[in-house]
């Protein structure tokens, strides 16, 4: 499932951020260009950071910026994000954050399946430090469609 999710026009290497909200922004743009919200979306998700906290940062260096589906999600959608250079989000146990995986659904149960396959991906160590190590668009795109996730 994630496989279609994540395409070229979700999955961005070597972005730009001046801080974390200029991070969670840009997925904000890769959501609403892919159709899969609307591009109040990624505002929202700043929003949420602002008013719940840093819980987003879910392992050391990773994010995963979402917001409620009546926010802006229009459809179920992931995009992915590697940072030029790690920004911190305000996480002690996990900061600086340099991949972010964003996440919108139109409900509370439609992202069930693709949560458990994107926790298969973020759980693999060796495809983290192969996207850390400087691996392109193109590559991880390829590695994620030929992992076969159990969750599938």
């Amino acid at each position: 499932m994630i496989e279609q999710l994540f395409t070229a026009q979700t999955v961005a290497v070597d972005v730009p951020a001046r801080d974390w909200e200029e991070a969670v922004r840009f997925g904000g743009t890769l959501l609403a260009a892919s159709g899969a919200a609307e591009e109040r979306y990624g505002e929202a998700m700043v929003e949420t950071v602002k008013s719940i906290g840093s819980y987003i940062v879910i392992a050391p260096g990773l994010a995963m910026p979402h917001a409620r589906p009546e926010c802006g999600a229009k459809r179920l959608g992931m995009a992915f994000v590697r940072l030029a250079h790690p920004v911190p989000f305000g996480n002690e146990e996990y900061d600086p954050v340099d991949l972010l995986v964003f996440l919108c659904a139109p409900d509370h149960n439609s992202h069930i399946s693709a949560i458990a396959e994107l926790m298969e991906l973020i759980e693999d160590e060796a495809f983290l430090a192969r996207v850390r190590a400087g691996m392109s668009k193109v590559a991880i795109l390829d590695d994620i469609r030929k992992k076969a996730f159990s969750a599938s």
